[in-house]
């Protein structure tokens, strides 16, 4: 059986963080179940906003004037089979950092294409999953009803969706301002119960192209 690729994007600017805890709870778990895991952490190398169009569009299919580390984050992104994003709600979207990550590798034309119609581009991301884990100070009847839930509904629709990945499960933990230690361990029991249901999964089989000599 082959381990399942999953890349964890942590999506907090502050090293140490309680969104950190989650994740790499959740990644212990999932290579404890069989996966094979990658850890993006963007609050020790974040990726820098964007200054200029070629920043975010390959020419042509080249990715040959692309930064190292935005080459390598594409490159994960197309390993990974499943995608799992942390990150606290701020002003009721996600950080810079992971705003800014998603511009540079999501925009780099590996993820999607656009087609001869307005209303129509390739989805080059399809067949993976994701999940996504979020905190947030707002009690979640909030979140939902003033908030209307937009970060989550900005990263799984406009996002994810957009370039062909399936969200398979999101998790609120709030509030977290308010919260007791005893809280907080329960969080993260669940999302390494997460972890161990989502590394259980098997991989698909991988085609290794013949290279002539």
């Amino acid at each position: 059986m082959n381990p399942r690729r999953i890349l964890v994007v942590i999506g907090h600017p502050i090293p140490h963080s309680y969104n950190h805890e989650l994740a790499r709870t959740y990644a212990s778990a999932a290579e404890a179940a069989g996966a094979e895991v990658r850890i993006r952490d963007l609050a020790v190398e974040p990726a820098d906003s964007p200054t200029s169009h070629e920043q975010l569009r390959a020419r042509r299919d080249a990715y040959d004037h692309l930064e190292v580390g935005v080459a390598e984050d594409i490159a994960d992104l197309h390993w990974a089979e499943h995608v799992v994003i942390f990150f606290p709600q701020w002003w009721g979207t996600y950080p810079a950092v992971l705003t800014n990550w998603i511009d540079r590798t999501f925009l780099a034309g590996d993820a999607f294409r656009y087609g001869t119609t307005a209303a129509s581009w390739d989805k080059l991301l399809t067949g993976r999953t994701a999940r996504i884990v979020t905190t947030h100070d707002s009690p979640g009847f909030y979140n939902l009803l003033v908030y209307r839930d937009a970060a989550v509904v900005a990263l799984r629709t406009a996002t994810l969706a957009y370039c062909g990945i399936k969200t398979v499960g999101v998790t609120h933990f709030s509030p977290l301002r308010t919260s007791t230690d005893q809280t907080r361990q329960k969080w993260l029991a669940t999302t390494g119960a997460l972890g161990t249901q989502d590394g259980r999964i098997a991989g698909a089989t991988r085609v290794v192209a013949a290279v002539a000599g």
